[in-house]
């Protein structure tokens, strides 16, 4: 079983920055990947990035947000931290944090970024 609890979001304006948290909770299983997707209005749900577990774990961005958007995690601490830099209205969603864990896929409730003047 794995739960994940995401924190970080609001509003910020264009060019501004926002940094989202995720951590799971998990017993019994080892965490392959963890990483956030985002679903904005009227949207399909669409990969932000993606990381694999270890230390020489591939990312995997999203072009759109490629030098804009650096993810981090501890693997101890079973925590994934997103930095959102420069960011654009476009950017406006509700982010989901995802791990996978064996054969499984696991969600956050979901975040609102909203980048507005």
């Amino acid at each position: 079983q794995v739960q994940l609890v995401e924190s970080g979001g609001g509003l910020v304006q264009p060019g501004g920055s926002l940094v989202l948290s995720c951590t799971a909770s998990i017993t019994g299983f080892s965490i392959d990947r963890m990483g956030w997707y985002r679903q904005a209005p009227g949207q399909q749900r669409e990969l932000v990035v993606v990381r694999l577990s270890g230390s020489a774990g591939r990312e995997n961005y999203a072009e759109s947000v490629k030098g804009r958007y650096t993810i981090a995690i501890d693997n101890v601490k079973n925590t994934a931290i997103m930095q959102m830099h420069s960011l654009k209205p476009e950017d406006t969603a509700v982010y989901y944090c995802y791990c996978k864990a064996g054969s499984y896929e696991y969600w956050g409730q979901g975040t609102q970024v909203t980048v507005s003047s």
